[in-house]
């Protein structure tokens, strides 16, 4: 009981009384908004991340003389270490204070991002990734809930608006600041930039949350299952992110991967369903329309953030396009979702949220289709950015409804499990997506780059054609092979699309199968 009541802020027991500080501990006036502009600051910086080493993999591949794809395990690693961290959450601010998490997890944020900086091998990078990621997970919900408990009741929806707010638009500003810190400075810099930013919000929050109180709670961790997750997990990632430069099951090392992920994933499955503390509280997956809801989350975003990590490769590697020009093409992404997110809510009292599901779903895989039926080798830079424009539409309709759905379809006391098992399947399936289809999006390519040079091949007045031009057949030679991967490449992204498509659609459809929510259902914020 006396645990209950101690401070995690070092605001000992005395009443809160600062200027600014309401009697039942929420601020008010300039206090509110520092805090509020600080916190939101902390989450912005935490999904810059996501996306800010997107268009940078090809400056980081070549500054570490690795392949491309390598490259990718500096996005993967991130999100698998973010998913791992996140059911951990709930428990370390139980233990240890939402305040006190908070603040150690910006710390190590910000050494791991300086630590990424200094990285000078691909191992290296990883690692620190990871570490950056298993730091950042918990920035996310606990701000959150830190900004719940700094904003007055009335207040709440605008709090949640200013958070959500971050996670659009720091999608945006990520390809764009990656892209030209990449081509001006260096990517080390991409980490770099992090530091002085979270020293700045660690120190006004020390200041500003000094006073925030929350209950200690002696709660009992899983150990047991949270090793059988961290093991099934990295197998399994492990196997998608090597399978293709090691020839997938021709390689020993690769099915011992394929075999301990499935078989601990089989012991984490019954482990978790018969323990009485979970580390993930599986339980939940009885509900329908949580099932539905979830699968439908995790297919969707999972296709849509690889495409996110594939396009900027393929316009630097293909199409001649500097990191600051891919970076500009991927920004208008999140345009619309800005403007559409503030009528989300009223749209939601007004519709089905199943509708608006599906028609967020279906219209991302009308933008995928659209990819694949204009773009080419030769597609101008309004080609490549008309879809991805009016795709920011489709993302302000889906994820806050499915949230809701999900969240409207198990009982109240699961609420809290619910949310944290949804936001780990989302992160999961970012990583696995990305490892997916990176890997499909490189065969792809080599198969059509063979399917090409075969034609080619047969066309002798190509050649002839060349060598009138004063080209030597060396040069006419290197002239078409240089043709032929521009070509192939492009031929494998639009094929890439074709199948994203098909997915998102399988993902729209599978709302279908989640029961109605109640109207009286309100918005809940996605992480």
């Amino acid at each position: 009981m006396a645990g209950a009541a101690t401070a995690v802020g070092g605001g000992g027991s005395r009443a809160a009384s600062s200027s600014g500080t309401n009697p039942d501990g929420t601020f008010s006036g300039l206090k509110l908004a520092l805090a509020g502009f600080v916190l939101a600051m902390a989450n912005f910086v935490v999904v810059l991340d996501t996306t800010i080493a997107n268009v940078s993999v090809p400056h980081i591949s070549g500054g570490l003389a690795v392949s491309t794809s390598s490259g990718t395990w500096v996005i993967t690693s991130y999100s698998v270490a973010e998913a791992i961290c996140v059911p951990l959450t709930g428990w370390l601010a139980g233990r240890f204070g939402v305040v006190r998490v908070f603040l150690c997890a910006l710390v190590g944020f910000g050494v791991f991002s300086a630590l990424c900086g200094l990285a000078t091998s691909l191992p290296m990078l990883v690692a620190f990734r990871l570490g950056q990621g298993f730091s950042g997970g918990p920035l996310m919900p606990l701000s959150q809930t830190l900004l719940l408990r700094i904003f007055p009741k009335a207040q709440h929806p605008k709090a949640m608006s200013m958070w959500a707010m971050t996670v659009v638009v720091a999608p945006i500003a990520g390809p764009i600041l990656g892209g030209y810190i990449s081509d001006n400075w260096s990517w080390n810099w991409i980490f770099y930039i992090n530091v002085p930013i979270v020293a700045a919000v660690f120190f006004a929050l020390l200041v500003l949350l000094k006073d925030v109180k929350t209950p200690l709670r002696k709660l009992p961790i899983d150990v047991v299952g949270l090793a059988l997750l961290v093991i099934w997990i990295a197998a399994f990632q492990m196997m998608l992110d090597l399978g293709h430069d090691r020839d997938w099951f021709n390689s020993t090392f690769i099915c011992a991967l394929a075999v301990i992920a499935a078989i601990f994933f089989c012991a984490f499955v019954i482990w978790e369903l018969t323990e009485s503390h979970p580390v993930v509280d599986l339980a939940v997956f009885r509900h329908r329309g949580f099932t539905a809801a979830t699968f439908a989350l995790s297919l969707a975003f999972g296709t849509y953030f690889a495409s996110v990590v594939v396009i900027p490769q393929w316009l630097q590697a293909s199409m001649g396009y500097t990191a600051t020009l891919a970076g500009e093409a991927m920004a208008p992404s999140g345009v619309l979702a800005v403007f559409m997110s503030p009528f989300v809510p009223a749209l939601m009292k007004r519709f089905d949220a199943r509708v608006l599901v599906f028609v967020g779903i279906t219209w991302l895989a009308i933008c995928a289709a659209i990819r694949a039926f204009i773009w080419s080798g030769d597609s101008t830079f309004m080609q490549i950015a008309m879809p991805q424009l009016i795709q920011g539409w489709g993302v302000s309709l889906f994820i806050v409804p499915l949230t809701t759905i999900s969240l409207a379809s198990v009982r109240p006391e699961e609420t809290a499990s619910a949310a944290g098992i949804a936001n780990f399947a989302r992160t999961l399936a970012g990583a696995i997506g990305t490892s997916i289809i990176t890997t499909m999006w490189d065969d792809m390519g080599r198969v059509d780059n063979a399917q090409l040079t075969g034609t080619l091949n047969n066309q002798q007045r190509t050649f002839d054609m060349l060598q009138s031009h004063g080209m030597s057949m060396e040069a006419a030679r290197d002239s078409l092979a240089q043709l032929v991967e521009t070509q192939a490449t492009a031929v494998g992204t639009v094929h890439l699309f074709a199948i994203s498509g098909v997915a998102l659609m399988v993902a729209a459809c599978t709302i279908w199968l989640a029961p109605r929510p109640s109207k009286a259902t309100k918005p809940a914020s996605g992480h």
